[in-house]
């Protein structure tokens, strides 16, 4: 069953137990919804980063995966900074950096910058806190949407059912998302703004999913609540935080990838690149382009190039590299306060004569 987002009151649940059994007492197995909510919201931080855009919100959530601090959340737009603030459940405010991060599973995973502090955060354990679940399992999902929490304040709860367990094709706004993974449909509004990186648990505390962004259905433009399941994010997760990942898409920086095309081979001439991160902005058109008939303007700053989130100048220059002979181009572009998407066709090179 698929719901129609909409934006209802948020369900704040406080885990106030009282007298409620020592954690350690409690096995997974046996906890009732009420232990299961007081044993994970320690384990729930909220995410305040970059964002700002018509539609964009500049909080998310995730969830602690080490007691040295390794966190969990979806990649997007609010992990756009150097550096981000988590807030854990007690209130304590920390920095954090994004440690690695693999878009075609809409995984990131941060850091957090203890400055020589020791810590002993509770966390969840990926070896054996995982759960599975069917269609009909009842469900708590857990994640700050609407920024509710700030503070010390709980994250919300939200009660549910998994609907199905699938695969789907889905978009935000005018493009799709590159995750085509197995996903838990949720009957539940989950997907609100800030409850993406959010946490999908079965009411004894078992991980089951990571909430995902506000996206529709590609084929009947309802939106979806869905979380991905965590056993298809473990080996990725466990990668970055060993060092030893290695994204699915290959680095640019490698010798054998060659960067295949340019902005210019479509008329777009971009600001200079003199910063590590320099926003991508259009800084002129060539005369009768591709680019210049798609009414493509100078300033327009360019934030997604199909399924790839723009971060930066480098980051555009990369994903143009990434091109093929007959693909669809397109580009998500703020202009004042409004996002716009251009399409153009992807020209075969002519290659010199010898």
């Amino acid at each position: 069953m698929f719901h129609v987002k909409k934006f209802a009151m948020n369900l704040a649940v406080v885990a106030a137990i009282a007298g409620a059994m020592p954690e350690s007492a409690v096995a997974a197995g046996t906890r009732s919804s009420a232990q299961t909510i007081d044993f994970v919201l320690p384990r729930m931080v909220k995410i305040f980063g970059a964002g700002g855009l018509q539609g964009l919100a500049a909080f998310g959530s995730g969830f602690l995966v080490s007691k040295q601090g390794h966190i969990v959340t979806v990649w997007s737009h609010v992990l756009d900074a150097n550096e981000v603030i988590v807030v854990l459940n007690d209130g304590r405010r920390f920095t954090a950096t994004v440690l690695g991060a693999e878009p075609q599973l809409e995984l990131a995973v941060l850091k957090i910058v203890a400055n020589d502090q020791e810590l002993d955060l509770p966390y969840f354990d990926l070896t054996t806190g995982i759960g599975s679940a069917s269609e009909g399992t009842r469900v708590l999902g857990f994640s700050n949407m609407f920024k509710v929490a700030t503070g010390d304040e709980a994250v919300s709860v939200l009660h549910g059912v998994v609907a199905a367990k699938t695969k789907l094709k889905t978009r935000r706004g005018t493009f799709e998302i590159p995750y085509d993974g197995a996903v838990y449909v949720v009957d539940a509004i989950t997907n609100n703004s800030g409850a993406a990186g959010g946490l999908l648990a079965t009411r004894e505390g078992k991980l089951l999913g990571m909430i995902g962004r506000e996206v529709r259905n590609a084929e009947t433009n309802t939106w979806l609540n869905y979380s991905i399941p965590i056993a298809e994010l473990t080996t990725a997760i466990e990668e970055i935080i060993s060092g030893n990942f290695r994204s699915q898409r290959q680095p640019l920086d490698e010798p054998e990838a060659e960067l295949r095309y340019s902005p210019v081979d479509f008329g777009i001439v971009m600001v200079s690149d003199v910063l590590f991160r320099t926003p991508a902005y259009v800084n002129a058109l060539v005369e009768g382009s591709a680019a210049q008939n798609t009414k493509l303007q100078p300033d327009d700053l360019v934030l997604f190039v199909n399924d790839d989130l723009v971060q930066s100048v480098r980051d555009l220059s990369a994903a143009f590299g990434r091109l093929e002979a007959g693909d669809t181009l397109r580009l998500v572009v703020r202009r004042d306060d409004q996002l716009l998407t251009f399409e153009m066709r992807v020209p075969r090179k002519v290659q010199p004569q010898e």
